[in-house]
């Protein structure tokens, strides 16, 4: 190649690439048939639907021409798993050797409702061409260059037809040759009826047949799996796609129901078993004729009608007539008669007619006549040979069956069912022209029967059983056909044939219903619907009225919500107009008629006109000339009532819910405003009013789950990265459509997840909060607590977690370091971590992380909290200097947060101050914390003072260091408590008890710490001989009531000794803790556990522990005579003094105030002996 053109190529070659990278950025990979996101796969079970794949196989395996394949039944049959078994086997067949790596599956698309690019046709061309070009490498460049002309093409709103053109027909006429002699490509596309509108799959649909007709494509089968919908039906009729498809219809129980080819060239391969598949009970055609039935039955048209109309007097009356008339061929009219009285149960008339009808001419008819009556009058051996005899008089194939039909009714009357039913399928069998479909029409006719009396006597398991094979026993080709030419049934036996298949299908919904099959019952209901014309439907509807009052009031009972799920479940707005469209004609001024209407429109799930209807209904009411009908308005609620109690409801929600959500739907940020509106156009909303209409009272707790269950959002967890996308990087933009570079991708990803676990609102801390507004910046720290607390999920996100990671990395991810983080994985009850491929740490599946024993046990030793409080954590006070502990490894980008972010950790609500330093900020936090429980735990710390308060830390890592001592054990208690019994006076302890017991609680005024105490005097300071001259001093510190302590602090002490006495007093003090006494807890009485927190439930827990400010002695009058009790509890106080203990150093100031002298380590302090207990300095003194 010349070395001037090479430059040139290359640069082609990374054009093309380029474009081939930009279509694989909008192929949909989610939407592949084996995509991860659809695991578990839907595979089939080994041995079913084994007709209905080889059936498909062979449809597909035909080179003649293209198909479309449309497979549909009932939702959960297995309709996909059987598309997910084919496409596997066709991804693993080779087209030819000499194709390279093709594959006889070109692609595959299956549609989703959940997932936004997937519910949509926007992406369905793009997705497949990348498929196709995966497979075929040669026309790979031929998108490439398609996609680089003409870009518009990668955008999911653009024509279809151009996407189609552009990625489809070119590259596939590229392949046509190449293909010449090959097997078909497969293309499978599954849950067609997921795609959300209408419009779209039926301009996909005609594509599709457009795209199957080209002439100079090679031939392309294409797989359809849906339910079975109206709509899609009506898309494929119009786009005239009639010779090209192929339509299958498959049953519960596996069976294919119908099977309609558009083409009687079929290859030879195809299953036989289809021969014998009939179409759904709606489709017209013919049947074939049956003779045998006109010469069996000779009866004139007049009483062949009274028979049919069940007008027997009428019947009787003219074939008497008959009878006594001249050249009437007596012996048929006396058969024919003895028909009349059998069926009025009228054995002994009707015995005698047959009888009759034999001694004049021995006939077919004559012996049919005599076994029915005999087989009344309960003689079955001889009805038995009254049939055998008639056999002699058959003449065909055909009659002989009839006769055996006839035989096997007039036995099951006579209560031989089993032989009844046996005889019906010995006929199919044995006899070699069966009339297969008479014979269906029997058996069905008997098993409605038998399920009818199952039903009657309670058995509804068996007669749900019953109704199931009657249902399909393919018997109701057409309804109309089945009626005229097996109607003779109905005028020897007073059958309903009409009516047999609606019968049936109505009795086995009741009785899946009886029988707690509530699933069932629906989805039968649903076929029902899905395959009745709109005549059946509204002769159904009070019925259908009925049976869905009753299912969605057991579905209410369990809490469930499914029947509004599924579009054709109640009834279309066209039978619906059947009822109340004649009411409203007839009386347009009545009130009726749209109250019917309101009642259809809501049962077909159109609530919009629901609503309206209800609105005209209330305005009739209100019109009405009679005030008894006037009264009844006063007995609903009206739509205003129903919105204000809904916007009521709302308003509580916003309370403790984040100001701004990302709607995974659409991508976009929205505010209070925006999540209302996007509320009021769902359908909940739309439901939820429309239910509320219906009833009589607003059922403030329905709204309020609904509301909750709409509003459900998910928090993330992060480390915070370069260039974090904020608020004003996102408002007014679709977040999915934003470049994916930097933290933009982790923001998309986050989102997917989020919609694809079936939420519909996100929330993330860099880009939800407007950090320009004070308030709200005010309102979401201190709200954040409670908004993790009242997610739905958590997802924590480890971007430094690589794939695969094991475990114990967890510990060295920078997010376990961050402050923030403490509280959005303690506060949630759902947390879900993920690593950097936004896998599942550990590829745990589970739905809450909080439940594994193995992340738990990793994240309490990474973090040092233990898995009691990682799993059930409750906000408040108690534990204080623990929950610092937590935070003081902890690090935040701004030196305020380290306070921040433990605000809803303590459940304190303070001003938010950026600018003030953390010392401040911290100050403030722990005054709180101090002033709201008393607890003195906080002072406990080694570093620096802070310039907020000396006995406060300058930085939360002076916590790090562990308390002194962990408590005694129960046992160590009452060991010392017998020691003391006799070495204590009663009195004195006592005493001390009734001291301490009246102190105050610890609190701040002023930044000015006032610390009820136990004060000792310092004697003596002496600096340590051994001691460098650095920053640091160590000193010798002598205490009344102590034993000597050495002591280092940064501060520079004056000497001093009983000798050499310095004005200025010390003392070290023990910090008076309240829980020495042991007093009962009441803030225990109150459990949180498992409902969402808000600011006022939090500060309510904190209110049951907040210490009393009154002496103890007036709440707890203290007996004169001390009690056991009492002695005890004195005792065991002493024994607690008597413990070593993390003393303070405080230094009176010139205004009789004191600091602390900070201390590098823990002052451990301990009294000498039981009579310095005895005899402390009980004090309260004011910090500075």
């Amino acid at each position: 190649m010349p070395q001037a053109t090479q430059p040139l190529m290359d640069l082609k070659v990374a054009m093309y690439d380029e474009s081939w990278e930009k279509l694989s950025h909008v192929s949909v990979k989610g939407a592949e048939h084996d995509s991860p996101e659809r695991q578990p796969h839907p595979k089939r079970l080994e041995g079913s639907w084994v007709d209905l794949t080889n059936c498909v196989h062979a449809l597909l395996d035909d080179r003649k021409k293209s198909r479309l394949i449309w497979l549909h039944g009932a939702p959960g049959v297995g309709k996909s798993a059987v598309a997910f078994n084919i496409a596997e086997r066709m991804k693993g067949l080779n087209m030819v050797e000499n194709v390279g790596i093709g594959k006889r599956l070109a692609g595959s698309f299956v549609f989703s409702r959940k997932h936004t690019k997937r519910s949509t046709t926007g992406y369905f061309f793009a997705t497949l061409a990348y498929q196709l070009g995966c497979t075929y490498f040669t026309i790979r460049q031929d998108m490439a260059i398609c996609a680089r002309e003409n870009p518009a093409l990668l955008d999911p709103g653009k024509s279809l037809r151009n996407q189609m053109e552009g990625f489809f027909l070119h590259p596939l006429r590229m392949l046509q040759y190449r293909l010449r002699g090959c097997p078909p490509m497969v293309f499978v596309i599954d849950a067609l009826h997921e795609c959300t509108s209408k419009a779209e799959l039926a301009d996909l649909i005609s594509l599709l047949g457009l795209l199957l007709r080209q002439p100079d494509l090679p031939v392309i089968h294409i797989l359809l799996a849906s339910n079975t919908q109206t709509h899609i039906r009506e898309a494929l009729r119009k786009a005239n796609v009639g010779p090209l498809l192929c339509e299958i219809r498959a049953s519960t129980s596996g069976k294919i129901l119908a099977m309609d080819l558009a083409s009687s060239c079929v290859t030879e391969d195809l299953p036989h078993v289809l021969a014998a598949d009939v179409a759904s009970p709606c489709v017209t055609e013919d049947l074939p004729h049956n003779p045998a039935m006109d010469i069996m039955l000779t009866i004139n048209t007049e009483p062949r009608n009274a028979c049919l109309t069940g007008d027997l007097p009428t019947a009787e009356r003219l074939l008497t007539q008959e009878i006594e008339g001249i050249n009437v061929n007596n012996h048929q009219s006396y058969a024919n008669r003895s028909f009349v009285m059998a069926r009025k149960h009228d054995w002994d008339h009707a015995l005698q007619d047959a009888l009759e009808s034999i001694s004049l001419c021995p006939s077919l008819t004559g012996y049919i006549s005599k076994g029915i009556a005999l087989c009344g009058k309960n003689q079955i051996q001889d009805a038995i040979r009254a049939f055998d005899a008639a056999s002699v008089f058959t003449k065909s194939g055909s009659e002989t069956t009839v006769l055996l039909l006839i035989k096997a009714v007039a036995l099951f009357n006579a209560n031989q069912h089993e032989d009844a039913m046996l005889l019906v399928q010995e006929t199919i069998t044995v006899c070699p022209q069966t009339d297969t479909i008479a014979c269906r029409v029997v058996e069905a006719y008997l098993c409605v029967h038998l399920g009818t009396n199952a039903l009657d006597s309670g058995h509804y398991s068996e007669a749900a059983d019953r109704f199931t094979t009657a249902v399909e026993a393919n018997a109701f080709t057409s309804q109309l056909a089945v009626y005229s030419k097996y109607q003779n049934f109905a005028v020897l036996f007073g059958w309903d044939l009409k009516s047999l298949w609606e019968n049936a299908n109505k009795k086995k919904c009741d009785a899946l219903l009886r029988a707690g099959r509530l699933g069932d019952a629906v989805e039968s209901y649903r076929y029902m619907m899905d395959v009745s014309d709109e005549t059946m439907k509204a002769r159904c509807l009070e019925w259908s009225t009925a049976f869905l009052r009753e299912c969605n009031a057991l579905y209410a009972d369990d809490g469930v919500d499914e029947l509004a799920a599924y579009d054709s479940f109640c009834f279309t707005i066209a039978h619906a107009h059947l009822r109340h469209t004649q009411v409203i004609e007839l009386n347009p001024a009545g009130y009726l008629g749209y109250q019917l209407k309101h009642e259809a429109l809501h049962g077909a799930q159109c609530y919009d006109e629901a609503i309206e209807a209800f609105q005209i209904m209330l305005l009739k009411l209100d019109e009405a000339p009679d005030p008894q009908i006037q009264r009844l308005y006063q007995t609903y609620i009206s739509p205003f009532e129903a919105e204000s109690a809904i916007r009521k409801v709302l308003n509580a929600h916003f309370d403790d819910a984040p100001l701004r959500l990302i709607n995974t739907s659409n991508g976009r940020l929205c505010g209070r405003e925006a999540q209302i509106d996007a509320f009021k156009t769902s359908a909940e909303y739309k439901e939820l009013l429309a239910s509320i209409l219906r009833n009589s009272d607003l059922q403030l707790e329905h709204i309020k789950d609904v509301v909750a269950t709409y509003f459900r959002w998910v928090m993330l967890s992060h480390r915070w990265g370069e260039k974090e996308p904020l608020l004003h990087d996102i408002r007014d933009q679709v977040v999915y459509e934003l470049d994916p570079v930097d933290s933009i991708t982790k923001l998309q990803s986050f989102c997917e997840i989020t919609r694809d676990a079936g939420f519909l609102w996100a929330w993330v801390d860099t880009c939800c909060i407007d950090q320009t507004n004070n308030f709200e910046l005010q309102k979401s720290v201190n709200s954040m607590f409670v908004w993790y607390h009242n997610s739905a999920l958590t997802i924590v996100y480890l971007s430094d977690v690589l794939p695969l990671s094991k475990s114990r990395t967890l510990a060295n991810s920078a997010w376990i370091e961050r402050g923030w983080t403490v509280q959005e994985f303690l506060a949630p009850k759902i947390v879900r971590f993920y690593r950097q491929d936004w896998t599942p740490y550990l590829d745990d599946q589970s739905t809450n992380h909080k439940e594994s024993m193995a992340i738990m046990q990793e994240l309490g030793d990474a973090s040092g909290i233990d898995l009691q409080s990682l799993v059930a954590f409750h906000p408040g006070m108690r534990d204080s200097r623990e929950k610092l502990r937590w935070a003081s490894t902890r690090i935040t980008m701004l030196q305020e947060d380290i306070a921040y972010s433990l605000f809803g950790i303590f459940g304190v609500y303070l001003p938010i101050l950026y600018g003030e330093n953390k010392r401040n900020a911290l100050g403030r936090l722990l005054q709180e914390i101090v002033a709201q429980s008393g607890d003195v735990s906080v002072l406990d710390w080694v570093g620096k003072s802070s310039e907020f308060n000396s006995c406060l830390p300058a930085d939360i890592t002076s916590y790090r260091t562990p308390s002194l001592l962990p408590s005694l054990s129960e046992d160590d208690i009452q060991t010392s408590v017998s020691s003391l019994r006799e070495a204590v006076v009663v009195e004195i302890t006592s005493r001390l008890r009734r001291e301490l017991g009246s102190l105050s609680a610890a609190r701040f005024a002023h930044r000015r710490l006032h610390l009820p105490c136990i004060a000792f005097l310092v004697t003596e300071v002496r600096k340590s001989p051994s001691q460098n001259e650095e920053a640091i001093f160590t000193y010798q510190v002598k205490a009344e009531g102590l034993r000597d302590l050495l002591i280092t602090t940064e501060d520079m002490l004056v000497q001093f000794s009983p000798e050499r006495p310095v004005p200025q007093t010390f003392y070290f003090v023990r910090p008076w803790n309240r829980d020495f006494l042991e007093l009962p807890d009441f803030a225990e009485m109150h459990s949180h556990a498992g409902s969402p927190l808000s600011l006022d439930a939090l500060q309510s827990i904190e209110d049951c522990r907040t210490p009393p400010e009154s002496p103890l002695h007036e709440i707890l009058p203290v007996p004169r005579t001390v009690d056991l009790q009492s002695n005890s509890q004195a005792l065991r106080l002493i024994t607690c003094l008597e413990r070593p203990f993390s003393a303070l150093l405080l230094a009176q100031q010139r205004g009789g105030e004191y600091k602390r002298i900070a201390s590098d380590h823990v002052i451990a302090a301990q009294v000498k002996d039981i009579v310095s207990v005895c005899d402390i300095d009980v004090r309260t003194l004011e910090i500075l």
